[in-house]
């Protein structure tokens, strides 16, 4: 699937996400007994920051959107979902390669954390992400730079 783009994230971005957001965690966060619609809201709500946000789209339509904060230690990817119905169809992996190339080139770790059975574990693994440590709702998780 070639017809998606990244853009940079806007102020005007944050509520769509937040109801995107919502519908794709909820699977997992009931699996985990831990969904609470407003909670799921608030927490993008007050992590957001748009200099360090992509919105990822296909046509005109905001379909998901990924994070890579800057840290001491390399960068933090956070926020990386899509819509459920574009799941498995290689945006995802396109999106995660383009930011991966650009750490590589500035040699800086990825560092990320993902809900406990989440299938995007299977992903980040394919990306050279190993554990790092887990908790019982968590899996931490790192990738070195490549040369």
């Amino acid at each position: 699937m070639n017809d998606w783009t990244m853009r940079a994230a806007t102020p005007a971005d944050l509520e769509p996400l937040v109801e995107l957001r919502a519908v794709v965690m909820r699977p997992d966060l009931e699996r985990l007994g831990r969904y609470d619609g407003a909670r799921v809201r608030q927490r993008l709500r007050d992590a957001y920051q748009p200099s360090h946000t992509w919105i990822v789209e296909l046509g005109a339509a905001t379909v998901g959107c990924v994070a890579l904060r800057p840290a001491e230690d390399g960068y933090w990817l956070e926020h990386f979902f899509l819509a459920p119905e574009l799941q498995g169809r290689g945006i995802g992996g396109a999106v995660l390669r383009e930011l991966l190339d650009r750490c590589d080139q500035e040699a800086t770790p990825v560092r990320l954390n993902v809900l406990q059975g989440s299938a995007a574990r299977r992903l980040y693994e394919r990306f050279g992400f190993t554990l790092d440590r887990e908790d019982p709702v968590d899996v931490f998780m790192v990738r070195e730079p490549r040369g």
